[in-house]
Protein backbone atom coordinates (compact mmCIF):
# COMPACT_ATOMS: atom_id res chain seq x y z
CA UNK A 1 0.00 0.00 0.00
CA UNK A 2 1.42 3.41 -0.99
CA UNK A 3 1.91 6.08 1.66
CA UNK A 4 -0.77 8.73 2.05
CA UNK A 5 1.76 11.53 2.68
CA UNK A 6 4.92 11.16 0.62
CA UNK A 7 8.10 13.23 0.84
CA UNK A 8 9.90 12.65 -2.47
CA UNK A 9 13.52 13.90 -2.33
CA UNK A 10 12.15 16.93 -0.49
CA UNK A 11 14.64 19.65 0.47
CA UNK A 12 14.27 23.26 1.60
CA UNK A 13 16.63 26.21 1.80
CA UNK A 14 15.98 29.81 2.72
CA UNK A 15 18.57 31.67 0.70
CA UNK A 16 21.98 30.24 1.63
CA UNK A 17 20.62 28.48 4.73
CA UNK A 18 19.90 24.79 4.23
CA UNK A 19 16.96 23.93 6.51
CA UNK A 20 15.87 20.48 5.30
CA UNK A 21 18.29 18.12 3.59
CA UNK A 22 16.92 15.87 0.81
CA UNK A 23 14.32 13.62 2.48
CA UNK A 24 12.28 10.69 1.20
CA UNK A 25 9.65 9.48 3.63
CA UNK A 26 6.18 7.94 3.50
CA UNK A 27 3.48 8.36 6.15
CA UNK A 28 0.52 5.98 6.37
CA UNK A 29 -3.07 7.13 6.37
CA UNK A 30 -4.88 7.21 9.74
CA UNK A 31 -1.66 7.29 11.74
CA UNK A 32 -0.26 9.74 14.27
CA UNK A 33 3.33 10.52 13.33
CA UNK A 34 5.48 12.67 15.59
CA UNK A 35 8.32 14.72 14.13
CA UNK A 36 10.81 14.89 16.98
CA UNK A 37 14.05 16.80 17.16
CA UNK A 38 15.88 19.71 18.74
CA UNK A 39 14.39 23.20 18.51
CA UNK A 40 15.07 24.89 15.19
CA UNK A 41 16.09 21.71 13.38
CA UNK A 42 13.62 22.11 10.48
CA UNK A 43 10.77 19.80 11.52
CA UNK A 44 8.22 22.64 11.50
CA UNK A 45 9.35 23.59 7.99
CA UNK A 46 8.64 20.02 6.86
CA UNK A 47 5.17 20.21 8.38
CA UNK A 48 4.49 23.61 6.78
CA UNK A 49 5.39 22.16 3.38
CA UNK A 50 2.81 19.41 3.90
CA UNK A 51 0.30 22.18 4.60
CA UNK A 52 1.24 24.05 1.42
CA UNK A 53 2.42 27.09 3.38
CA UNK A 54 5.98 26.64 2.13
CA UNK A 55 7.18 25.02 -1.09
CA UNK A 56 10.17 22.66 -1.35
CA UNK A 57 13.31 24.05 -2.97
CA UNK A 58 13.75 20.67 -4.65
CA UNK A 59 11.65 17.52 -4.73
CA UNK A 60 7.96 17.39 -3.89
CA UNK A 61 5.32 16.37 -1.35
CA UNK A 62 2.37 14.21 -2.37
CA UNK A 63 -0.93 13.82 -0.54
CA UNK A 64 -2.96 10.87 -1.74
CA UNK A 65 -0.82 10.78 -4.87
CA UNK A 66 -1.40 14.47 -5.69
CA UNK A 67 1.33 17.08 -5.48
CA UNK A 68 0.86 19.63 -2.70
CA UNK A 69 1.02 23.13 -4.20
CA UNK A 70 -1.17 25.24 -1.90
CA UNK A 71 -3.20 25.01 1.32
CA UNK A 72 -6.63 23.41 1.16
CA UNK A 73 -9.23 22.14 3.61
CA UNK A 74 -7.92 18.57 3.47
CA UNK A 75 -5.12 19.75 5.77
CA UNK A 76 -5.99 21.58 8.97
CA UNK A 77 -3.29 23.31 10.98
CA UNK A 78 -3.03 23.88 14.73
CA UNK A 79 -0.16 25.98 16.03
CA UNK A 80 1.08 26.79 19.52
CA UNK A 81 -0.66 30.19 19.32
CA UNK A 82 -3.93 28.23 18.75
CA UNK A 83 -5.16 30.61 16.01
CA UNK A 84 -8.61 31.14 17.51
CA UNK A 85 -10.44 34.23 16.26
CA UNK A 86 -11.08 36.46 19.30
CA UNK A 87 -13.96 38.31 17.60
CA UNK A 88 -15.94 35.09 17.07
CA UNK A 89 -17.67 33.02 19.71
CA UNK A 90 -16.43 29.50 20.43
CA UNK A 91 -19.29 28.06 18.36
CA UNK A 92 -18.59 30.35 15.40
CA UNK A 93 -14.85 29.60 15.64
CA UNK A 94 -15.57 25.91 15.18
CA UNK A 95 -18.00 26.57 12.32
CA UNK A 96 -15.59 28.97 10.57
CA UNK A 97 -13.75 26.28 8.61
CA UNK A 98 -17.00 25.22 6.89
CA UNK A 99 -17.95 28.66 5.60
CA UNK A 100 -16.99 27.92 1.97
CA UNK A 101 -18.21 24.33 1.84
CA UNK A 102 -21.04 24.05 -0.67
CA UNK A 103 -21.21 20.26 -0.52
CA UNK A 104 -23.02 20.19 2.84
CA UNK A 105 -26.19 21.96 3.94
CA UNK A 106 -26.53 24.60 6.64
CA UNK A 107 -28.23 21.99 8.83
CA UNK A 108 -25.31 19.59 8.34
CA UNK A 109 -22.86 22.36 9.24
CA UNK A 110 -24.81 23.10 12.42
CA UNK A 111 -24.85 19.40 13.31
CA UNK A 112 -21.11 19.07 12.77
CA UNK A 113 -20.53 22.13 14.96
CA UNK A 114 -22.68 20.65 17.74
CA UNK A 115 -20.88 17.32 17.43
CA UNK A 116 -17.45 18.84 18.00
CA UNK A 117 -18.65 21.16 20.75
CA UNK A 118 -19.81 18.07 22.62
CA UNK A 119 -16.77 15.97 21.70
CA UNK A 120 -14.39 18.52 23.22
CA UNK A 121 -16.55 19.34 26.22
CA UNK A 122 -17.27 22.82 24.88
CA UNK A 123 -21.09 22.68 24.73
CA UNK A 124 -21.40 24.91 27.81
CA UNK A 125 -18.92 27.39 26.33
CA UNK A 126 -20.46 27.81 22.85
CA UNK A 127 -21.59 31.42 23.40
CA UNK A 128 -18.56 33.15 24.96
CA UNK A 129 -15.53 34.44 23.07
CA UNK A 130 -12.37 32.29 23.33
CA UNK A 131 -10.54 34.84 25.49
CA UNK A 132 -13.39 34.73 28.03
CA UNK A 133 -13.05 31.07 28.91
CA UNK A 134 -10.50 28.99 30.80
CA UNK A 135 -6.90 28.90 29.57
CA UNK A 136 -7.31 25.15 29.07
CA UNK A 137 -10.06 25.64 26.47
CA UNK A 138 -8.51 27.52 23.51
CA UNK A 139 -6.51 24.48 22.26
CA UNK A 140 -9.68 22.34 21.87
CA UNK A 141 -11.35 25.24 20.04
CA UNK A 142 -8.48 25.44 17.56
CA UNK A 143 -8.39 21.65 17.14
CA UNK A 144 -12.16 21.32 16.72
CA UNK A 145 -12.25 23.80 13.81
CA UNK A 146 -10.24 21.74 11.25
CA UNK A 147 -12.01 18.57 12.36
CA UNK A 148 -15.40 20.18 11.78
CA UNK A 149 -14.18 21.46 8.41
CA UNK A 150 -13.54 17.87 7.36
CA UNK A 151 -9.73 17.96 7.22
CA UNK A 152 -8.22 14.53 6.55
CA UNK A 153 -4.79 15.58 7.82
CA UNK A 154 -4.08 17.55 10.99
CA UNK A 155 -0.77 19.39 11.20
CA UNK A 156 0.06 20.29 14.80
CA UNK A 157 3.06 22.39 15.79
CA UNK A 158 3.68 22.06 19.55
CA UNK A 159 0.02 22.93 20.29
CA UNK A 160 0.23 21.96 23.98
CA UNK A 161 3.61 23.52 24.74
CA UNK A 162 2.34 26.48 26.78
CA UNK A 163 -0.15 24.53 28.91
CA UNK A 164 0.13 23.38 32.49
CA UNK A 165 1.04 19.73 33.02
CA UNK A 166 -2.43 18.43 33.91
CA UNK A 167 -4.20 20.20 31.02
CA UNK A 168 -1.50 19.01 28.65
CA UNK A 169 -1.94 15.38 29.79
CA UNK A 170 -5.72 15.58 29.38
CA UNK A 171 -5.45 16.96 25.84
CA UNK A 172 -2.85 14.36 24.87
CA UNK A 173 -5.26 11.59 25.91
CA UNK A 174 -8.13 13.27 24.03
CA UNK A 175 -6.01 13.64 20.90
CA UNK A 176 -5.15 9.92 20.86
CA UNK A 177 -8.82 9.01 21.28
CA UNK A 178 -9.95 11.44 18.57
CA UNK A 179 -7.32 10.25 16.12
CA UNK A 180 -8.52 6.65 16.46
CA UNK A 181 -12.24 7.48 16.49
CA UNK A 182 -12.15 10.03 13.65
CA UNK A 183 -9.54 8.11 11.60
CA UNK A 184 -7.36 11.16 10.99
CA UNK A 185 -3.80 11.37 9.77
CA UNK A 186 -1.85 13.56 12.19
CA UNK A 187 1.64 15.03 11.96
CA UNK A 188 2.59 16.35 15.39
CA UNK A 189 5.75 18.42 15.85
CA UNK A 190 7.46 18.51 19.25
CA UNK A 191 10.85 18.46 20.95
CA UNK A 192 9.38 16.85 24.09
CA UNK A 193 10.46 13.18 24.22
CA UNK A 194 7.83 12.02 26.71
CA UNK A 195 5.03 13.68 24.74
CA UNK A 196 6.32 12.08 21.54
CA UNK A 197 6.42 8.57 23.01
CA UNK A 198 2.97 8.91 24.57
CA UNK A 199 1.26 10.24 21.43
CA UNK A 200 2.97 8.58 18.50
CA UNK A 201 2.18 5.57 16.40
CA UNK A 202 5.54 6.37 14.88
CA UNK A 203 8.36 8.77 15.73
CA UNK A 204 10.52 10.25 13.00
CA UNK A 205 13.63 11.65 14.66
CA UNK A 206 15.52 14.48 12.99
CA UNK A 207 19.05 15.75 13.42
CA UNK A 208 20.07 19.32 14.04
CA UNK A 209 19.61 21.66 11.07
CA UNK A 210 19.60 20.84 8.26
CA UNK A 211 16.95 18.29 9.19
CA UNK A 212 17.93 14.74 8.32
CA UNK A 213 16.12 11.57 9.42
CA UNK A 214 18.30 9.75 11.95
CA UNK A 215 15.73 7.26 13.32
CA UNK A 216 12.26 5.94 12.47
CA UNK A 217 10.63 4.25 15.47
CA UNK A 218 7.46 2.13 15.38
CA UNK A 219 5.98 3.10 18.75
CA UNK A 220 2.63 1.37 18.16
CA UNK A 221 4.40 -1.97 17.78
CA UNK A 222 5.85 -1.56 21.27
CA UNK A 223 3.10 0.23 23.20
CA UNK A 224 -0.06 -0.54 21.19
CA UNK A 225 -2.63 2.00 19.95
CA UNK A 226 -4.39 2.64 23.28
CA UNK A 227 -2.60 5.12 25.57
CA UNK A 228 -4.13 5.51 29.01
CA UNK A 229 -2.17 7.85 31.26
CA UNK A 230 -1.10 4.86 33.34
CA UNK A 231 1.10 3.64 30.49
CA UNK A 232 3.59 6.36 31.42
CA UNK A 233 4.32 4.40 34.62
CA UNK A 234 5.13 1.12 32.86
CA UNK A 235 8.57 -0.33 32.27
CA UNK A 236 7.95 -0.49 28.50
CA UNK A 237 7.22 3.24 28.35
CA UNK A 238 10.17 4.11 30.55
CA UNK A 239 12.58 2.03 28.45
CA UNK A 240 11.31 3.41 25.13
CA UNK A 241 11.45 6.99 26.42
CA UNK A 242 15.06 6.49 27.53
CA UNK A 243 15.99 4.85 24.22
CA UNK A 244 14.59 7.76 22.23
CA UNK A 245 16.31 10.27 24.51
CA UNK A 246 19.59 8.39 24.09
CA UNK A 247 19.17 8.45 20.29
CA UNK A 248 18.71 12.20 20.31
CA UNK A 249 21.75 12.74 22.49
CA UNK A 250 23.90 10.30 20.54
CA UNK A 251 22.83 11.06 16.97
CA UNK A 252 22.43 14.83 17.20
CA UNK A 253 24.59 15.78 20.15
CA UNK A 254 21.71 18.03 21.25
CA UNK A 255 19.95 18.49 24.56
CA UNK A 256 16.17 18.64 24.13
Amino acid sequence: MSAYVQFADTAKSFGPIEVVRKTSLGLDRNSLVVFLGPSGCGKTTLMRMVGGLDQPSTGSILLGGEKVVRPDRRRGMVFQSYSSFPWLTVERNIAFGMRYRNDITAAEKAERTRHYLELFGLADFAGPFPNRISAGRPPPVALARPLAAGSDVLLMDEPFGALDALTRERLQVELRQIQIREEKTIIFVTHDVEEAVFLADRIVLFSRRPATVVADIDVAAELGPQRPLEIRETQKFFELRNRVLHLIRHETGAVV
